[in-house]
């Protein structure tokens, strides 16, 4: 299958074209959440730019299996390897079962990712799933010799890996840099390098998730699950390894090491990562407590915000930024989102209503053809944003009745928006928003009130009209008397 996806591979640095390993065939995998607690704008950049990346791989016509990890045990407060288990840690504060903690933030988390209209993944599998296909993993890797056993605990070698390889690849990172500026941990004296990190480790008496293992009662790093995983549902090689950027070192990187140990060559052929939210020019997360969860933005409750916002606002605001750049949150932004959002909305709304003149009286740019260039630059979704707009125009003109459109251009216009902003992009507009039947009664009332007074106009009734037309003004709404008829917008 042919195609001009161009994507930035992390491993090269470079921008390469796309091509599978299985000709029609798109294997990805992408690091999920750890559900200890409730997705934050920081959880929704890498789902939604993945989502992006499912929709256009599918669009082109590709068959995609997407698998998106669950971690549910083994992520340590601490990449080194320390502190207690997040969910552990969670399910003991709270007093309830692990599973519980899970289940419940899970929960919580798909229904974020349905109000962004977030497609699910083809497989979501968990890490407490797999952990016989773990242990059989790092069997595997204790057979190659790049791994040891440790008062019950088993450690990758990255020394003995890095004289037989190149560990640091992915990040840049050398290994006499990260030597002399990686300090032993309390309680690590049993690796027998800093640098080295856990592919099982035993469980202390106080440690809620363990099982049975050849070296110990305890648990799986937490790099290992997305080795086996991956393997076990794409195969020892495949097309797409994505997430976040703040996973690229230590995470990713000892993916690659765990890979290579246990198969000897490399699984990933394109290493795609999104870039950060920040706040304040700090990265957003958890552990610098200076997140917004998705719930607050949606009512509004953070004390950060000026007002609440909707799941399509958030996402329109992260499409606007390319995925591979830096993202700062502040309320002029969401603010701008919402505006620039909503005259697209109004756009869209227009161009269903448009009648067509037997002529047009411009000249149609290739809106598709520059919105397909700019999927292919690598999801360059801002240009993809641009192009929107720049048609928007050219319907208001038509709208006003300005400029003449034919039935060729308006179709042209509805394909190109049907196939962008709904299918690719992934916005939902009117009825369709994220509180469908209120949004639809909501609509249904106005346009009531227009028939209302479009009856009124008929029969000459000015005051009514007029009562109409100035109260709904007055609610925040533009009402226009167009030659296609009345519309209707919220003000911008």
């Amino acid at each position: 299958m042919d195609n001009n996806l161009y994507l930035y591979n992390s491993l090269t640095r470079t921008k390469k074209p796309f091509k599978p390993i299985h000709d029609g065939h798109v294997g990805m995998y992408v690091c999920g959440p750890t559900v200890y607690g409730d997705a934050h704008l920081g959880h929704a950049r890498p789902a939604i730019t993945f989502d992006i990346l499912f929709r256009y791989l599918r669009h082109l016509g590709y068959k995609v299996r997407y698998v998106r990890n669950i971690t549910d045990v083994g992520h340590l407060e601490h990449d080194a390897d320390s502190g207690e288990d997040k969910i552990a840690k969670k399910a003991r504060l709270e007093q309830l079962e692990p599973m519980e903690v899970v289940q419940m933030y899970l929960n919580r988390y798909h229904h974020d990712m349905e109000a962004l209209n977030v497609l699910p993944p083809s497989i979501e599998p968990h890490a407490s799933g797999h952990i016989i296909e773990q242990i059989e993993y790092v069997k595997r890797i204790l057979d190659s010799g790049y791994a040891y056993e440790s008062n019950g605990s088993v450690y990758f070698d990255v020394e003995k890996y890095n004289r037989d390889h190149r560990y640091g690849k992915l990040s840049g990172r050398n290994i006499e840099d990260l030597l002399s500026t990686t300090r032993a941990l309390d309680g690590q004296e049993e690796k027998r390098n800093p640098l080295d990190f856990a592919l099982w480790k035993k469980a202390a008496p106080e440690h809620i998730m363990h099982w049975p293992s050849p070296w110990s009662e305890g648990f799986p790093g937490w790099h290992l699950e997305c080795s086996t995983m991956s393997e076990k549902y794409l195969g020892e090689t495949f097309d797409i390894h994505g997430g976040g950027l703040d996973l690229l070192f230590p995470h990713h990187e000892c993916e690659i090491a765990q890979s290579v140990a246990a198969q000897g060559h490399e699984t990933v052929n394109y290493w795609v990562h999104n870039n950060m939210i920040t706040i304040n020019g700090k990265k957003m997360g958890k552990s610098y407590n200076n997140f917004i969860k998705l719930e607050e933005f949606f009512n509004g409750s953070h004390p950060l915000l000026e007002q609440p916002y909707s799941p399509m606002v958030i996402r329109f605001f992260i499409l606007q930024a390319q995925y591979r750049s830096t993202v700062d949150f502040s309320n002029a932004a969401l603010q701008a989102a919402e505006k620039a959002l909503q005259k697209i909305t109004d756009g869209y709304r227009r161009l269903q209503n448009l009648l067509p003149s037997e002529k047009s009286s411009v000249v149609m740019p290739d809106f598709l053809s520059a919105c397909y260039e700019a999927m292919d630059d690598d999801l360059n979704t801002p240009q993809v944003i641009a192009q929107l707009f720049e048609a928007c125009k050219i319907i208001n003109a038509a709208s006003d009745g300005l400029t003449k459109l034919s039935q060729d251009d308006i179709a042209k216009l509805r394909h190109l928006f049907d196939v962008f902003l709904i299918e690719i992009l992934g916005m939902k507009i009117g009825a369709e928003n994220d509180n469908a039947s209120a949004t639809k009664a909501y609509e249904g009332a106005v346009d009531l009130l227009m028939e209302i007074r479009k009856n009124a106009k008929a029969q000459k009734d000015w005051a009514t009209s007029d009562l109409i037309r100035d109260k709904l003004a007055s609610l925040g709404f533009d009402v226009k008397d167009t030659k296609n008829g009345v519309e209707w917008s919220l003000k911008q």
